[in-house]
């Protein structure tokens, strides 16, 4: 049962398993006098004073820790969600002040569970350490001295640091995981890729060996079966016309074979490209391509595979993206790629990383380009132009693509 709980989902459970513990003492503060009075709650309002404010702020945290935990770590951070944080952390103390207990502070240690998901190492630091000062004067007025609120907020603040840390070790096993799972789907890729290249090389081998030895003898012999012929007589020169027929028939059947051979001598970039889609977290990748996707030559089929996988890469760790639409089509003597995904975009398209620089020296060598367009919070877009080798047959009419392939992962989103 739990292995099939990866490290967010437990988080999010043992998150919410917190928050409706504290409600529990807040129910007991909501009792009749007469029905707490024998459990010594000196601190908070007096027994039996409706804390409304109090449920209010709790229902609060739990309905923006909800919101914030869902799909945590594989979905794109939005200003909503730092909204939510907000609340989160403003409900955890308003419940420490309106039941003048630690209370709140037991929340906050929640809060600082989820703080390494959303917010830089420093920003984190700097959150939890503000949340912890906002409730030391809550201290204060139900009668500590400052230095006994200090270090009432020193030790709540000892026990958010080492589940801020935990977290942020669970968060970093997270991403481990996830460019474990990149970096399978990209070996199954190039494992592929391998497999076609070297299935082409031997039917290239095998339609030169045919071409080369078989068919060499059999026209030999088919020669001199034609001299045999001229120089017998009678039923023997029957004999040998036949032998001589048979010769031709098979040398022209060892020619179809080879021509055979060499038409379907070409790299199946489908069965190439689809691995790179395969679990993928936190990205639905949307890919089309005309069928059948053949590609003779072998570096420019590992051109295309570079390329892709580049792309797929750069939509996860960079753009941040929830999709990403894959295009191949062909272009005369050419392949076009189209990508686009919902990223969070850039202000300048030609202030390129060494992801993108790599695949335009990558095209370069081939006579390819890439064009990039994108805005900020508009997602990016690719079209690449990769040009076949020169004689290189390619379909007369290129088909329409293929409804899109679909390719969910574990985390993927809705388009």
């Amino acid at each position: 049962m739990f292995a099939r709980l990866d490290h967010r989902r437990l988080l999010r459970y043992a998150g919410l398993f917190t928050w409706i513990v504290v409600g529990v003492p807040l129910l007991v503060l909501s009792q009749p006098a007469e029905q707490t009075i024998e459990l010594a709650v000196q601190a908070g309002p007096s027994a039996g004073e409706p804390i409304w404010q109090a449920w209010i702020a709790w229902g609060l945290f739990g309905a923006s820790y909800a919101w914030l935990t869902q799909a945590l770590g594989a979905r794109r951070v939005r200003i909503f969600d730092f909204i939510a944080l907000l609340l989160l952390t403003i409900s955890a103390v308003a419940v420490s002040y309106y039941t003048n207990s630690g209370l709140g502070s037991i929340l906050l240690m929640v809060v600082a569970c989820v703080l390494p998901w959303l917010l830089p190492l420093p920003a984190g630091i700097a959150w939890l350490i503000l949340s912890q000062l906002m409730v030391m004067p809550m201290f204060l007025g139900i009668g500590f001295s400052w230095a006994e609120a200090l270090l009432q907020s020193i030790l709540y603040g000892g026990f958010c640091v080492f589940i801020f840390v935990t977290s942020m070790v669970a968060r970093q096993q997270s991403l481990a995981r996830e460019d474990q799972r990149r970096l399978n789907a990209e070996l199954r890729a190039t494992r592929a890729l391998l497999a076609e290249s070297a299935r082409v090389n031997e039917r290239t081998r095998i339609s030169r060996e045919l071409h080369d030895l078989l068919g060499h003898h059999l026209t030999a012999l088919s020669l001199n079966l034609e001299v045999a012929s001229h120089l017998t007589e009678g039923q023997a020169h029957e004999h040998v016309d036949q032998a001589h027929t048979l010769a031709r028939l098979l040398l022209s059947d060892v020619r179809e074979a080879v021509s055979q051979i060499r038409d379907n001598d070409a790299i199946d970039m489908a069965a190439t490209l689809l691995p790179l889609a395969d679990n993928v977290p936190g990205l639905h990748i949307d890919m089309a391509m005309p069928r059948p996707f053949l590609i003779d030559d072998p570096e420019r089929a590992h051109v295309l595979l570079r390329c892709t996988q580049e792309i797929i890469t750069n939509a996860v760790r960079h753009a941040q993206a929830q999709v990403l639409r894959l295009r191949y089509s062909w272009d005369g003597h050419a392949i076009r790629l189209h990508a686009r995904d919902d990223g969070r975009g850039a202000e300048d398209a030609a202030a390129v990383g060494n992801g993108l620089r790599g695949i335009r020296e990558r095209l370069a060598e081939y006579g390819g380009e890439l064009e990039t367009e994108t805005a900020a919070g508009q997602g990016f877009v690719l079209r690449l132009r990769l040009p076949l080798e020169p004689g290189t047959p390619v379909p007369a009419e290129p088909p329409a693509p293929e409804p899109a392939v679909r390719l969910d992962n574990d985390m993927a989103a809705a388009p």
